[in-house]
This record gives structure tokens, C-alpha cells and sequence, in this order.
């Protein structure tokens, strides 16, 4: 029954059929590839922020760091670069989307999207927050 289906199509059918599948793959690669700078910025800001708190901790409690600013220097580096690296995926992806859709109709606002806008969100959220505390 399937292989009836398949002498049935023309060629241009199938030739439609294979564009939309091609695509949705480089569509989904798209996404991955958002997902992958969401999930290492996501490290680096996390990151960042708890060897902020750990090593302020740990100088309130008295310990002694080679520098006072330690804390805040690794905090802010590494939350604001894992900001900065969510906002370069934001507009490699917008990029990309736009490529795409020079050949088939997409549409931008996609869920890895939207998570990438908050993640660079909260990580804005945490950077600001340890220079606040700096004031």
C-alpha cells in the first residue's frame, strides 16, 4: 500500500516533500544549536553567581583571598559573560532564521527562543544583582 502511494506522487510532489523535510532539519539544527549557547551561558552565569556568594561567605567568615575584589571580579566576569555569550546565540539564531526564511516560510518567536530571552534576562538579573551590592 505504501509503495502504491509513493509511484502515485509526481516528481515535483516529491520534490516538495523533501524540501519540507530538509527544512524542518535545518530548522530543528537551528534550534539545537540555541539550546546549546542557552545551556553553556547557563553554566557560566550559575556558575559565576555561586562562587560570587562562596567566596563572599567565605570572607565574611574571616577567610583572607589574595585580593578583597576577588569575589566580585570572578562574579561579574562570569555571569557577564555568559550574558553576553546568550545574547551572541540570540542574534546568531535571529541570523539564521532569517536565512531560512528567505527559502521557507518559519516563524521566529520559537520556545528556544523565547527561554534564550529569559535566561539573558536572569542573567542580567544576577549581574546587576552583584553590582548592586557592590554600592
Amino acid at each position: 500500500m505504501e509503495m502504491t502511494e509513493r509511484v502515485k506522487k509526481t516528481s515535483d510532489e516529491l520534490s516538495q516533500t523533501r524540501t519540507d523535510l530538509s527544512a524542518g532539519r535545518t530548522l530543528m539544527s537551528a534550534d539545537r544549536s540555541l539550546m546549546a549557547w542557552i545551556r553553556t551561558s547557563l553554566s557560566m552565569i550559575s556558575f559565576g553567581f555561586t562562587i560570587y556568594k562562596l567566596l563572599q561567605g567565605f570572607q565574611q567568615s574571616g577567610g583572607e583571598l589574595a585580593r578583597d575584589n576577588t569575589p566580585v571580579t570572578i562574579g561579574l566576569f562570569l555571569t557577564g559573560l555568559g550574558t553576553a555569550c546568550i545574547a551572541a546565540g540570540i542574534f546568531e539564531y535571529l541570523h539564521r532564521m532569517t536565512l531560512i526564511r528567505d527559502f521557507y516560510p518559519v516563524k521566529t518567536l520559537r520556545a528556544p527562543l523565547i527561554l534564550a530571552i529569559i535566561m539573558s534576562l536572569f542573567g542580567l538579573f544576577f549581574f546587576l544583582s552583584i553590582i548592586i551590592q557592590l554600592l
